[in-house]
C-alpha cells in the first residue's frame, strides 16, 4: 500500500520528536497478516446481560442502544481481504496511529494543556484492500480493547431502509475530497461527514447535533490523494502512494533551502546576507534568518527599528516601501507531503511566515478548514495557524547580493 496520513500543525516532526504511535506522519503498509472485519449477524437484544454475552464473545462488533430495553449488535467477522488501521486520542493498542489536539501557531509544546479534548478516543477506521489498487476506505469510531463500538442512547443512529443500522460518533467524522486530485489545479471540495458503516452524508447544523444530515448516494468513503480528515481537533492529509511518487521529497526541499541560500539573498538596509536554517533547527529564530513584512513581501534581517505609534504591537514600517504590516522570521515547510508541486519557495504564508512554493501556498490558502462547532477557515498545513489578508499569503521580494 504504501499509503501516508500527514498530522497539520507539524512541520516535519512533533515538537520532542515522533516516537512510537505518535507521530506527525503515519505510513500504511500492508500487514503481514489480514486483520480486517466485516459485518455478519446481527442481534436485537432486550437485555443488558445478553448484549454484554454477545460482545465478550471475542468478536468484533458494533452496539447501537435504542432504549434500555432494546440494543442492536452487529457482529464482525474476519475478513482476509483488507487490513484494518485505527486513529484515535487513545494509547490503547487497538489504536494504531495516536492523535493529539492540534494547537495552533506558535505554541509547540506537545504537552500543552489540553482543558478538554474533542477528539474521540477511538476516532475512526481505515479499511485498505490487501490487493491492487489498494482502495482506502474510511469509517467513524473505532473498536476499542474489547473490539466493540458503543453507540449510546444519545448518540445519533438510525436503521436504513434496507434494514442495517447506522450511526454517528459524537463530534463526527469530516472528509474532503479536493477536485481534480491533489495537484496545483485542484479545487476544494465540499465537507462531508462519515458515518459508521462508511455512508456519506452532508453536515450536520453543529458538530454534534442529534439530526444527521442528508445521505449524498452520489459520493463513497474511498480516500483520495490529498483527502482531508477532521476529527474534531485534529485534521489529517492522506496521500497515496502514486501521489507521493509524484510529489517532492525531504532531499529535494533540502536541495531548495540550500539553492535559495546559496543565492547569497541580502537584507536591502544591512546588506548582510540571509540564510534560510536547516530543517533540523526550525524551531531556533537564528542570526542570518530572513524576516519579511507580510503587508508587502520584501525580505530583511532582523532589526529593532521601523515601530509606528498608531500600528499594533507586532507591526512594523518597511523601508523599501513604507507599506505598515506585521514583521515576522520565515520558515521553511518541512512536510513535503503538504506540498501539491515542486516549485521553489516563493511565497510566505500570513501571519505565520511559513514558505513553500508559490503553487501549494495558494492551493492551501483556498482550503476551508472546519474549525470549532460550525466555522471554516483556512491555515497554514504547516502550523495550523488561521490565514489573513487579502489572498492569505504573499509574494517574497528577496534582494540578489550587490557584488
Amino acid at each position: 500500500m504504501g499509503s501516508f496520513i500527514c498530522f497539520f500543525r507539524y512541520n516535519g516532526a512533533l515538537p520532542n520528536g515522533d516516537r512510537g504511535r505518535r507521530k506527525s506522519r503515519f505510513a500504511l503498509y500492508k500487514r503481514p497478516k489480514a486483520n480486517g472485519v466485516k459485518p455478519s449477524a446481527v442481534h436485537v437484544i432486550s437485555t443488558p446481560q445478553a448484549s454484554k454475552a454477545i460482545s465478550c464473545k471475542g468478536q468484533h462488533s458494533i452496539s447501537y442502544t435504542l432504549s434500555r430495553n432494546q440494543t442492536v449488535v452487529v457482529e464482525y467477522t474476519h475478513d482476509k481481504d483488507t487490513d484494518m488501521f485505527q486513529v484515535g486520542r487513545s494509547t490503547e493498542s487497538p489504536i494504531d496511529f495516536v492523535v493529539t489536539d492540534t494547537i495552533s501557531g506558535g505554541q509547540n509544546n506537545d504537552e500543552a494543556q489540553i482543558t478538554q479534548s474533542t477528539i474521540s478516543r477511538f476516532a475512526c477506521r481505515i479499511v485498505c484492500d490487501r490487493s491492487e489498487p489498494y482502495t482506502a476506505r474510511i469509517f467513524a469510531a473505532g473498536f476499542d480493547s474489547s473490539k466493540n463500538i458503543f453507540l449510546g442512547e444519545k448518540a445519533a443512529k438510525w436503521k436504513n431502509p434496507d434494514g442495517h443500522m447506522d450511526g454517528l460518533t459524537t463530534n463526527g467524522v469530516l472528509v474532503m475530497h479536493p477536485r481534480g486530485g491533489f495537484t496545483e489545479e485542484s479545487q476544494p471540495g465540499l465537507w462531508r461527514e462519515i458515518s459508521v458503516c462508511g455512508d456519506v452524508y452532508t453536515l450536520r447544523e453543529t458538530r454534534s447535533a442529534q439530526q444527521k444530515g442528508k445521505l449524498v448516494e452520489s459520493e463513497t468513503n474511498v480516500l483520495q490523494d490529498g483527502s482531508l480528515i477532521d476529527l474534531c481537533g485534529a485534521t489529517l492529509l492522506w496521500r497515496t502512494a502514486d501521489g507521493l511518487f509524484h510529489a517532492p521529497t525531504q532531499k529535494h526541499i533540502e536541495a531548495l533551502r540550500q539553492e535559495i541560500n546559496a543565492a547569497r539573498p541580502q537584507c536591502p538596509v544591512g546588506l548582510n546576507t540571509l540564510a534560510f536554517p536547516s530543517i533540523n533547527r526550525k524551531e531556533v529564530v537564528e542570526e542570518k534568518q530572513p524576516w519579511a513584512y507580510l503587508s508587502c513581501g520584501h525580505v530583511h534581517g532582523y532589526h529593532n527599528w521601523g515601530h509606528r505609534s498608531d500600528a499594533e504591537a507586532n507591526e512594523r514600517e518597511c523601508p523599501m516601501c513604507r507599506t505598515v504590516g506585521p514583521y515576522v522570521p520565515l520558515w521553511l515547510g518541512c512536510e513535503a507531503g503538504f506540498y501539491v508541486d515542486a516549485g521553489p519557495p516563493t511565497h510566505a504564508f500570513t501571519p505565520c511566515g511559513h514558505v513553500c512554493s508559490e503553487k501549494s501556498a495558494k492551493y492551501w490558502s483556498q482550503i476551508p478548514l472546519p474549525h470549532g462547532t460550525h466555522a471554516f477557515h483556512a491555515a497554514c498545513p504547516f502550523c495550523a495557524t488561521q490565514l489573513v489578508g487579502e489572498q492569505n499569503c504573499i509574494r517574497l521580494i528577496f534582494q540578489a547580493p550587490v557584488d
